[in-house]
């Protein structure tokens, strides 16, 4: 195992913080897998997560298992992480700025196409080592001006590279669910299985450049950049990027953090990262859907939420899924699926104000456009 300390641009006098790195195996041979966690500082299940899977990949690079690089990043904001207020952990959005830490990383497709476009031809791997070679240097290229813009670029050049980026979150009260990339499905399928997802939605883009699109989706809008000048060439989807919702917020415990790093080795034993011996695919727990199909349920009056039903289990058009009730006035309101699907993640709050999201259900209908993730 190696170490890498990657220092942050100080935002002020006397204070510096620093992102870690722990890379394991082969760097340059076989497969390339980073996997950081508690971008939202706030999402604790990951860092565990994350622990447990240092302690399995240094004991497997010892027994020269690792046929493939892997870098973990298991805390992954050393900023939202220091940002604490009357005892809340406020890791979501960076105070500074307002921004959401897993927004506005760098569109490397268009950056980098004007520099390759006449380059590209039918050797897919040859493609492949030209795109990264180009996007490592229009990142190294990038200047950032404050701390946050520093710490998005070093978590993105740590995985510019890379055939498989996990991206551990959690939700508030949440089954386990997954977001990739709607071309990237069939690579995805094994892990969903693996990890028992209950949801997995699927998008080409959701907006605002999270950190797993800004990953994986310059593979497919190079296609689509070519396609638009009339010109062809063979470039691969080279990297799987995945946001995995590991649960809610409170769920941090021992037992699932070894299941979830199990789900996750068993994925890289599938992919040859990991040289043991693969176990057989579980059966997913529910069909992939759009994310344009997430249907948000919104309180429609202020009051106490009492929840009719769970997140992880599938739920028919018209079934109750809250009440919200006024003590004052003794008004009741009822909260209902608006279409069929998968409820896979609630508010962890049981006072609702007028108009709050309650509720995810995952549809496979596609009505929504525009941006498809919460702020």
């Amino acid at each position: 195992m190696h170490i890498h300390h990657h220092p942050l641009r100080s935002p002020s006098l006397g204070s510096q913080r620093t992102v870690t790195s722990f890379h394991f195996g082969p760097a340059g041979q076989g497969e390339k897998v980073y996997i950081q966690a508690s971008l939202h500082a706030d999402e604790l299940p990951g860092m565990l997560v994350a622990w447990h899977l240092k302690q399995q990949l240094s004991s497997l690079e010892d027994a020269g298992r690792l046929l493939g690089e892997i870098v973990l990043v298991p805390a992954a904001n050393p900023i939202g992480l220091n940002q604490n207020q009357s005892q809340n952990l406020l890791g979501r959005f960076e105070l500074q700025s307002g921004q959401n830490f897993n927004r506005h990383y760098p569109q490397l497709a268009q950056g980098i196409y004007p520099d390759i476009r006449a380059a590209l031809g039918q050797d897919a791997t040859a493609n492949t080592a030209l795109i990264r070679r180009h996007m490592q240097q229009y990142l190294n290229r990038l200047q950032p001006e404050t701390e946050l813009q520093s710490l998005r670029l070093t978590l993105h050049k740590l995985a510019v590279d890379a055939d498989v980026v996990l991206d551990l979150h959690c939700d508030f009260r949440a089954a386990l669910h997954v977001y990739t990339g709607t071309p990237l499905w069939p690579q995805c399928e094994p892990l969903a299985r693996y990890l028992g997802a209950s949801a997995s939605l699927l998008a080409t883009e959701s907006g605002d450049q999270p950190f797993d699109e800004a990953c994986s989706q310059p593979w497919w809008q190079l296609r689509e950049l070519l396609a638009a000048d009339g010109l062809s060439a063979n470039i691969a989807l080279s990297c799987l990027a995945v946001t995995v919702e590991l649960r809610g917020q409170h769920e941090v415990n021992h037992a699932l953090a070894r299941q979830d790093a199990e789900g996750i080795l068993n994925f890289l034993r599938l992919r040859g990262v990991v040289d043991e011996p693969v176990p057989p695919l579980p059966e997913l727990p529910y069909p992939a859907t759009p994310l344009a199909g997430s249907e948000d349920l919104f309180a429609p009056q202020a009051g106490v939420v009492v929840y009719h039903a769970e997140p992880g289990h599938a739920v028919k058009r018209g079934d109750l899924i809250a009440e919200i009730i006024d003590p004052i006035s003794d008004q009741t309101s009822e909260v209902r699926a608006n279409r069929g699907g998968m409820l896979y993640a609630t508010s962890h709050r049981t006072y609702a104000t007028a108009g709050m999201g309650i509720a995810k259900v995952a549809s496979a209908d596609t009505f929504k456009t525009g941006k498809l993730l919460t702020a």
